[in-house]
């Protein structure tokens, strides 16, 4: 029996219970999530004039706050409770409260008759269930601890490794004496023969380097280091070989995790990255219009830019120059052969400002040119991805002249396609989600069959969960990306369980207290993006020509309204025109708001002006729909809109003039899975106020160096932002505090340096887990196959007979 319940019904407030139940079975609805659930309780207290106390810190109050969904059934109920973060209780209450627990599969077999209630499946569906895969796996306990994989593992392992030191010292032999670069032996020859031998040879190693000049180049004692068995790898300076050889001798004689963690870090053994985005219309001029692709390009490419200067570094850091080591980082995207004037047409193109990172294009077979001619949205690209992954294999392997070091995938088809590859050669395969689709859209799983012509969401989550299965580690942005909140489930915690009605069940998705998930935030490109105090770094006419664009500047073809008063402080707002960035949730905030207006302009920088330009549904109906608003509140001479697309540059600086308008900038999204806007507003010096649900939670700390808002509350949201504005009035150093913490807490822990440096740790970490622990995956891998070609490919099919006929 669940604590929470059983609280209730041993108190008075069992009446209550019985009541609230009573007032639920009168409503239509018979299926309630968590904001409908609180929304009736509300009005219930209200009803019956309950207490404040009673309302929030009740026993049925608190039954109620943790209760996530209810589902009447007949004249019974059943409550999904979830008591606390990763974890979920299911009961069913009748009208006279007996109580009794149901499994998961009573619970999927439930919501499957809800949406079928005429048409009850007959027959039990097939079950998914990953669950037993990791039986033999180390499992988190605390969910406090979740994202912080690679810690646990190496506490776990490393205890249980180092009980056997023989074991222990022959693994750590072994992986050392594995390393080469091109066909050249790194670390350790065949001079050293055990590990005991390695033991000896270490310390006078050490001794040797002791009495070397500390900033001494390592060509320069190369030979007497080889002599000993040591080839490159272990530094470029004497200091430098003398503190990796000293980490080693500490780990060989009273071994740690910390120590491991600090010697594997140092390894040089990645030097070739694909990072995978097979969607497509990828480049680096003249794509970022396309929808749902802008966030990813950008984002990718400072990725390669940072990993690529990051691998260098370590290269040069591990003494490998003598060796002309040239690490190569290659983002694998597909070619659009007609690309509307983009390179999306071209093989190969280097990257911006690298020695040698790469965007390579592989073409879409060609099943029906009139499709794959084209650029394919991401809901439509399935069938294409298996045979794409074949035929990248080929161009990698002749690109890279070798096979890949790490696979990094991106997003549901990136995620698959590097699944796929990985396979195929035997690869460390990391995945970064970035967003799920199963958490954009309400009841997507359970109504996936009225969705599937538009979505085809059946293929799209079965990617996803084999995806997430097969990869060695994950990378979210944000803890709640994986578990949410005490308040709101996690995007990966949706795939723990759910039904697909008349397709399957999935009674155990994902092990959410696995140690594959790892917390590593992506970073802001400070090249563009930096504080408006920097007037040094600022180019004065790129200043003055922003200036007037948000201003004052007249073009009827990519700017709508004129300023009354331009002279009011700024609200800002960047970000695609569709339904979840919600900017028209904004400007219908910004209507109802007299207050604000007369403080205020709002200044919006989204896509297009004009419903005709745009190629996309849910962005033409969102046109319409912030027109709608500028007429309805009047608000001509009070918003301006921009319709233009920014360079970096032009971004950078735009933000920047903001602030130095004292401006503000907010983020109203429905749903925000991460965030990069915010923090390239931070940055800049701009206090920012962002939607509470989703990644904002992470990076804003409240009050402090930001602001929180519910974008579903215009009135609350409005008086948010009036309380900062009169503050600001009536002390004028409180913007320059807020603005000097944003600043802070973006360059303390929201860097690419900070990401990638902890990406390239945990490929070392896990790459030498995966062969010291010798884990066999292939029980696992084998079903994911499975699910692969029994599931996935046949629907996949079913969709590219759909295309031959377009």
């Amino acid at each position: 029996m669940s604590d929470l319940i059983q609280a209730v019904l041993d108190s008075e407030e069992k009446h209550d219970l019985r009541s609230f139940l009573s007032e639920l079975s009168q409503q239509e609805k018979r299926y309630w999530l968590r904001n409908d659930i609180l929304n009736v309780y509300n009005e219930y207290c209200a009803q019956y004039q309950t207490s404040q106390q009673f309302s929030t810190s009740s026993s049925l109050g608190k039954l109620i706050y943790y209760t996530q969904e209810i589902i009447q059934d007949g004249s019974s109920f059943c409550f999904i409770v979830r008591p606390k973060i990763a974890s979920q209780e299911v009961y069913r209450l009748t009208a006279d409260l007996s109580v009794e627990p149901m499994t998961v599969q009573e619970l999927l077999d439930l919501r499957d008759r809800f949406v079928n209630r005429f048409h009850p499946n007959e027959g039990d569906l097939l079950e998914l269930d990953f669950g037993p895969f990791y039986d033999y796996s180390p499992i988190i306990r605390d969910p406090k601890n979740i994202g912080k994989g690679v810690q646990f593992l190496n506490r776990y392992l490393s205890s249980k490794l180092f009980q056997d030191p023989k074991q222990w010292l022959e693994g750590l032999f072994v992986f050392l004496s594995l390393h080469q670069y091109n066909g050249v032996q790194l670390l350790i020859n065949n001079r050293i023969q055990s590990q005991k031998q390695l033991s000896e040879q270490v310390k006078k190693a050490i001794a040797f380097v002791s009495d070397r000049p500390s900033e001494e180049p390592y060509e320069e004692f190369r030979f007497q280091l080889q002599t000993m068995g040591f080839e490159p790898g272990w530094g470029n300076t004497a200091t430098r070989v003398r503190e990796t050889l000293s980490i080693l001798d500490e780990l060989i004689d009273s071994p740690d995790p910390q120590t491991l963690e600090a010697f594997i870090s140092r390894i040089p053994m990645i030097f070739r990255i694909v990072l995978v985005s097979p969607h497509g219309w990828f480049g680096q001029e003249g794509v970022l219009g396309r929808p749902d692709t802008g966030g990813q390009v950008v984002y990718l490419l400072d990725q390669a830019k940072s990993l690529e200067k990051q691998l260098q570094e370590d290269a040069i850091l591990a003494g490998l120059e003598g060796l002309n080591v040239e690490p190569k980082v290659i983002i694998l995207t597909r070619l659009i052969p007609n690309s509307d004037g983009t390179l999306c047409s071209q093989r190969l193109e280097k990257i911006y400002g690298t020695e040698n990172a790469w965007i390579l294009r592989v073409p879409f077979r060609e099943f029906n040119p009139n499709v794959t001619q084209n650029w394919i949205s991401r809901f439509e690209i399935w069938p294409y991805l298996e045979t794409y992954a074949i035929d990248a294999e080929k161009e990698l392997l002749a690109e890279f002249q070798g096979r890949p070091d790490l696979i990094v995938g991106n997003y549901s088809d990136g995620n698959l396609v590097a699944f796929l590859l990985s396979r195929r050669l035997g690869v460390t395969q990391c995945i970064i989600a970035h967003a799920f689709e199963k958490s954009k859209y309400l009841f997507s799983n359970l109504y996936w069959q009225d969705l599937e012509d538009k979505y085809h969401f059946s293929i799209q989550f079965t990617a996803d969960l084999l995806a997430m299965n097969a990869a060695n580690f994950i990378i979210s942005s944000t803890y709640q990306e994986i578990v949410g909140t005490p308040d709101s489930v996690g995007q990966y915690e949706s795939y723990k369980c759910f039904t697909m009605p008349d397709l399957y069940h999935v009674v155990n998705g994902i092990e959410l207290f696995s140690p594959k998930f790892n917390v590593v935030p992506p970073g802001v490109n400070e090249n563009y993006f930096f504080p408006y105090t920097r007037t040094q770094d600022r180019i004065e006419s790129d200043r003055q020509r922003i200036e007037e664009m948000l201003f004052t500047l007249e073009d009827s073809a990519h700017i709508f309204g004129k300023l009354d008063d331009p002279g009011k402080r700024p609200l800002l707002s960047i970000a695609r025109l569709d339904r979840i960035k919600n900017l028209t949730g904004l400007a219908e905030c910004f209507g109802q708001s007299k207050e604000l207006q007369e403080h205020c302009n709002l200044i919006l920088v989204a896509g297009k002006l004009r419903v005709e330009e745009s190629g996309d549904n849910e962005e033409r109906e969102e046109i319409v729909k912030l027109y709608r608003i500028i007429e309805q509140y009047n608000l001509q001479g009070k918003i301006r809109w921009l319709g233009v697309r920014l360079s970096k540059t032009d971004s950078g600086e735009l933000y920047r003039v903001i602030a130095d308008h004292q401006g503000i900038f907010v983020q109203p999204a429905l749903f925000e899975a991460f965030g990069l806007t915010i923090l390239e507003a931070m940055i800049s010096g701009l206090p920012t106020f962002a939607t509470q649900f989703g990644g904002p939670l992470e990076i804003i700390q409240d009050q402090i160096n930001g602001f929180y808002i519910n974008p579903t509350n215009l009135e609350e949201t409005a008086t948010k932002i009036l309380n900062f504005v009169n503050k600001c009035d009536q002390n004028p150093n409180y913007w320059y505090e807020i603005s000097q913490r944003s600043i802070d807490r973006v360059y303390s822990t929201y860097t690419w340096k900070i990401h990638t440096h902890k990406l390239l740790s945990l490929a070392r970490i896990y790459g030498f887990w995966n062969f010291i622990s010798k884990e066999n995956r292939e029980d696992l891998l084998r079903y994911i196959e499975a699910l692969f070609y029994l599931i996935y490919k046949p629907r996949a099919q079913q969709l590219l007979e759909q295309h031959q006929y377009r």
